[in-house]
């Protein structure tokens, strides 16, 4: 029998607290999704004026980042045309996500699910999932 750890309803809308912090300090409105170690959605906020485009692609990033156990941008620096990586963003029926913004969260080695982030540039993306993960181990 396996023991799976995985994030709970009060660890994800920690996460998303930390990155709504982030976003509003920059002025971006952001969309937040965190799932679990399986990449299924546990929480989702559209914060308001969040691009309607940003809405499915924060939630592919949080799938990606807990799935592959790594963060978005690594995939988007190795998935070139010639790299043996190239076309692993069609996989999971084209949720795969190579563009920054989406993180593991780990509990010690332990990935425990995944936070994306939508709205931004992925630069800004980027900094709210990190602020966000920075707030979890708060």
């Amino acid at each position: 029998m396996l023991t799976i750890k995985r994030l709970s309803l009060a660890d994800a809308q920690k996460l998303i607290k930390g990155a709504k912090k982030r976003a509003q300090k920059i002025g971006v409105a952001m969309c937040v999704s965190v799932a679990d170690e399986s990449g299924t959605l546990i929480a989702f906020e559209r914060m308001d004026g969040a691009k309607v485009l940003s809405v499915g692609l924060s939630a592919d990033k949080a799938f990606t980042a807990a799935t592959s156990k790594r963060p978005t941008h690594e995939y988007n620096e190795l998935c070139q045309p010639g790299n043996l990586v190239f076309g692993i963003h069609t996989s999971s029926g084209g949720r795969f996500s190579v563009v920054g913004g989406g993180y593991p969260v780990f509990s010690g080695k332990t990935v425990v699910g995944g936070i994306g982030l939508s709205g931004g540039s992925a630069e800004q993306d980027m900094e709210c999932a990190e602020a966000a993960i920075k707030a979890f181990k708060n």
